[in-house]
């Protein structure tokens, strides 16, 4: 039965990269970050998105740190401060 659930989807188990958590989301200087942390190895990973609409079009930016948490939420405030270090540093270049 496990095969089967693998085959399709029931469960991948440690062994593989689970699917990122549907994130929260901030607002920073005009930009949107969103947390979107995925379980690896029984622990979080830092993940997110930064966007941005310019001319009318949404513009994004995803990044992936090697950090990881126990906690989800650890994950999540750790990739608010990434996204928000990203946009300071970088600006609307970040897209280009």
């Amino acid at each position: 039965m496990s095969f089967l659930k693998r085959l399709f989807g029931g469960g991948g188990g440690e062994t593989g990269q689970a699917a990122p958590v549907a994130g929260k989301e901030i607002e920073h200087n005009g930009f949107r970050i969103q947390a979107t942390p995925f379980k690896e190895g029984g622990q979080f990973q830092t993940c997110g998105v930064v966007s941005k609409e310019i001319d009318g079009v949404v513009k994004e930016h995803r990044f992936i740190r090697a950090d990881r948490f126990a906690s989800l939420d650890d994950a999540i405030d750790v990739a608010f401060k990434k996204g928000k270090q990203l946009i300071e540093e970088q600006g609307d270049k970040i897209f280009g």
